[in-house]
């Protein structure tokens, strides 16, 4: 059952060839961190393009908790007066932030170096998720927090009201922890410092930089060291959120295991911290042009054009590549499974902890579906049966996980017989439009 009210099946039938134009929304994680930078600088900050998804709405819902002020102009047209760094309010009630880990961990960090008691809380399925990996750095802020067991929601934090400066190395490749340990940084005076070994997102280094924030990267042996000087007055920016390239990979996906299918995906954004999926796509043969590469709101971004690829082959993906596309992890194992030879997936161990269990998740739909998986802690093995050779006729649980339930439903596009999920509502977190969108495209989806 959705986290939200009745559980929404849905059915994807055997497509015909799929045409026109995706015009994917907004960047997710662009969108939250435009409303949380926007209510820490100083006067009007406008957003255009902003994803409008129940995550994002969430995290606009608790920025006005904080004592900003958001309003909607029109469709995906924000603006956000701003309280400064530092000059949040107490808010009045628990802060819901629904299925959002980044939202969560972001707005944890935006808050733990002010003197002031929040409480968090979530859907089901972020209640499981684990906040130590965010609670443990900013408590070197002398930030509190108190949780459940496993340092799970609801919990309390406690800002710090004399916060000191951080020097963290993160432990695992994670653009939230960085994120929440840069904003905990803007309230610390000093300089903060993180250290990540592996390359991540860089969305939040790139905002801050935008919003005037003193803020250098070095690449050392150590790995990056970003280094952020504490206590700026942040300037109110315009931001134009770019197409979201988690989004895009689903129609594009389907794209190229549907026969015939030949679509534009205009806009998406190209950067190098995000494109893992796409360069792997490539490299196992996918009919992918990258058109008019150009900037947009700080970010490179491209029009693709993509086609049917009947000759996809398996290969190994390589690990260091997995925080660049961590989230596409569940709907290229669907593409692998219709590519020839196996696709190995190495260094995946944070699926395990995303909205669901993605491994188990993907493992078990897939066996449904007549595809042959390996799996262990931290690998994914998809044993591909070519174009057209998934037998599907499974239903697969999504676990209120909107990934899951969209890559099962591209899965039944191209499958012999149609695949179904439990839940399809989830989906409305991320991506409020897909059912449209790829029915506008052709495709076949049946509620119920």
């Amino acid at each position: 059952m959705s986290a939200h009210g009745e559980a929404q099946p849905m059915t994807a039938h055997k497509s015909g060839p799929l045409k026109g134009r995706a015009e994917v929304p907004g960047d997710k994680s662009i969108s939250h961190r435009a409303l949380i930078f926007g209510a820490m600088a100083v006067g009007e900050t406008r957003v255009t393009g902003l994803l409008e998804g129940q995550d994002v709405l969430d995290t606009a819902k608790a920025m006005q908790a904080f004592g900003a002020e958001v309003t909607r102009h029109g469709q995906g047209e924000w603006s956000v007066h701003g309280v400064g760094v530092g000059g949040f309010r107490e808010p009045a009630d628990v802060i819901d932030c629904g299925n959002s880990g980044t939202g969560v961990r972001l707005i944890m960090g935006t808050m733990a170096t002010t003197a002031m008691t929040a409480t968090f809380t979530g859907d089901a399925s972020l209640r499981k998720r684990p906040m130590g990996r965010v609670t443990d750095p900013l408590s070197l802020f002398g930030a509190r927090a108190y949780g459940r067991a496993g340092g799970r929601l609801p919990m309390t934090v406690v800002g710090a009201a004399n916060p000191v400066p951080v020097r963290y190395a993160l432990p695992v490749a994670s653009a939230q922890v960085k994120s929440a340990v840069l904003l905990a940084g803007l309230n610390a005076p000093g300089q903060t410092v993180v250290i990540e070994k592996e390359p991540t997102r860089d969305h939040s280094e790139r905002m801050l930089l935008g919003f005037g924030a003193a803020l250098t990267v070095e690449k050392t042996a150590e790995g990056n060291v970003i280094t952020l000087t504490g206590r700026p007055e942040l300037r109110p920016q315009t931001v134009a959120v770019p197409r979201d390239p988690s989004s895009a990979a689903f129609p594009v996906c389907a794209a190229l295991i549907v026969e015939g299918s030949d679509i534009m995906v205009p806009g998406v954004s190209q950067n190098l911290t995000r494109n893992g999926l796409y360069l792997t796509l490539v490299e196992m043969g996918a009919d992918i042009e990258f058109q008019n590469p150009r900037e947009e709101g700080g970010e490179p971004v491209a029009d693709l054009r993509v086609r049917f690829s009947p000759g996809l082959k398996g290969i190994e993906v390589p690990e260091e590549r997995a925080p660049s596309m961590i989230d596409e992890y569940p709907v290229l194992s669907v593409v692998a499974a219709f590519a020839e030879g196996k696709t190995v997936m190495r260094g995946v161990k944070e699926l395990r902890v995303k909205e669901s269990d993605r491994i188990d998740a993907m493992a078990r739909g897939l066996e449904a579906c007549g595809v042959t998986v390996e799996e262990d802690e931290d690998t994914l093995i998809v044993h591909g049966l070519g174009a057209g050779g998934v037998a599907g006729g499974a239903t697969a649980r999504t676990h209120l996980d909107h990934r899951i339930a969209m890559s099962f439903l591209v899965c039944g596009m191209a499958s012999k017989k149609p695949v179904s999920v439990d839940d399809a509502s989830p989906i409305l977190t991320s991506f409020p439009i897909f059912e449209g969108l790829m029915t506008g495209l052709g495709a076949t989806l049946r509620r119920g």
